[in-house]
């Protein structure tokens, strides 16, 4: 058994956690903020992070919570069109062993807390900020804000997109602010006409901007986000903006959508960031994971399935007490680099050249998009929601 400490406690520190410790290692979460709890709004669950779930031990309480959709759809926002739907009925469900779903974002964070606070080898420290880290020989130490020391026999960094572990690790500075400013809330079903609320995650495409709607926590709320390229310069996260403001920032949005954007309240902001890939996860027993790994935009829906994924492959690589853990902290950012690079990139242009195309190029993504049918949708994501794309078995070490 090992002693492994986890600076972060947002869903991938919670979900490494609890991935080490039914390997059998003691899990310290040392998180800044007092309370463990997430905040945001909705998050959609691709196949590939139920299986993920479920080989963490919490994939059916997280299906209890969630909303299993029938398709997810494509419509353009200038002219109201249903341009492409890609079913993810039965025959998703069946190419792929798991369904597409979602949830609030809590819905998938609770299931994770609760889970590591049954589990005895887990302990949960609110209040303790990671700024860096030491190490010595077979130790690595997280070093927190006011001065003290925690040391264990590994330090897995799981502290999110501002992460002060890969800056020690990496020093690349800053995230890339994508000049993309991102409203949402979540409004209660009831006030939704039901034609305003399929079963669906829709999403409403318009020049250098996109609105998407879907129902969460078991259908009893919408979630909504509008993202709007206006060349946003700075970083802000969850700050309260105006309803007028919103729907201002929205003039096109017309019909439907343009109903369901106006019953919306409460909204809240943020200017969205990513970073670029980079080869290094890893130095001696100290590695990343989630976000302070590989931050990307939402516009794949993979941010919180890529931090399960690692979590998954990093317990399976640290089964037992191994005596190299520096050669598997290693194999697990070899495992996990390529796959991740591959999403953080195809996020980024799948909103500048899918979601916010205009003129002739919004023509040709709707000629394209229409011309698919269900199997060729289904060729054109298996890397990335099937089997063959998230092997947790591969990087086993023996």
């Amino acid at each position: 058994m090992a002693e492994i400490l986890i600076a972060g406690g947002g869903i991938g520190g919670l979900a490494a956690a609890l991935g080490l410790a039914r390997r059998g290692h003691r899990i310290t979460v040392l998180e800044s903020r007092e309370v463990f709890t997430e905040v945001g709004a909705g998050i959609q669950l691709g196949p590939n992070a139920f299986r993920a779930l479920d080989l963490l031990g919490v994939g059916r309480e997280v299906r209890d919570r969630a909303v299993v959709v029938d398709e997810l759809r494509f419509m353009d926002g200038t002219t109201g069109e249903r341009v492409a739907a890609m079913p993810v009925g039965p025959e998703y469900r069946a190419r792929f062993g798991n369904p597409y779903a979602v949830v609030h974002r809590v819905d998938l964070y609770l299931p994770l807390l609760e889970a590591v606070r049954r589990h005895p080898g887990v302990e949960l420290l609110g209040r303790h900020r990671v700024v860096g880290y030491e190490q010595r020989a077979g130790t690595a130490a997280a070093v927190l804000a006011d001065g003290r020391r925690i040391t264990g026999d590994a330090l897995i960094g799981a502290d999110g997109l501002h992460s002060a572990v890969r800056r020690q690790l990496v020093g690349d500075g800053a995230p890339r602010v994508s000049g993309h400013t991102i409203y949402r809330t979540v409004i209660p079903a009831e006030e939704v006409p039901q034609e305003l609320r399929p079963n669906a995650v829709t999403l409403w495409a318009g020049p250098k901007w996109h609105f998407v709607h879907y129902p969460v926590s078991s259908g009893r709320y919408v979630n909504l986000a509008a993202t709007r390229d206006d060349g946003a310069a700075e970083a802000v996260a969850g700050v309260p903006t105006g309803d007028g403001d919103v729907l201002a920032a929205f003039p096109e949005l017309s019909g439907a959508a343009r109903r369901l954007l106006e019953l919306g309240r409460d909204w809240k902001a943020w200017v969205l960031c990513d970073r670029d890939p980079v080869e290094r996860w890893t130095e001696g027993r100290v590695a990343l994971l989630g976000d302070a790994a590989h931050p990307m935009l939402q516009y794949a829906a993979q941010g919180a399935c890529q931090a399960v994924e690692d979590a998954v492959v990093l317990s399976g690589l640290l089964d037992g007490c191994p005596a190299d853990f520096e050669q598997r902290l290693e194999k697990y950012g070899a495992a996990r680099r390529e796959r991740t690079a591959r999403v953080q990139l195809v996020a980024r242009e799948m909103g500048r050249r899918l979601y916010h195309a205009a003129g002739g190029a919004r023509v040709e993504r709707n000629a394209m998009l229409s011309s698919l049918a269900p199997a060729a949708m289904y060729d054109e994501v298996a890397w990335l929601h099937g089997r063959e794309g998230f092997d947790p078995a591969a990087p086993e070490a023996g």
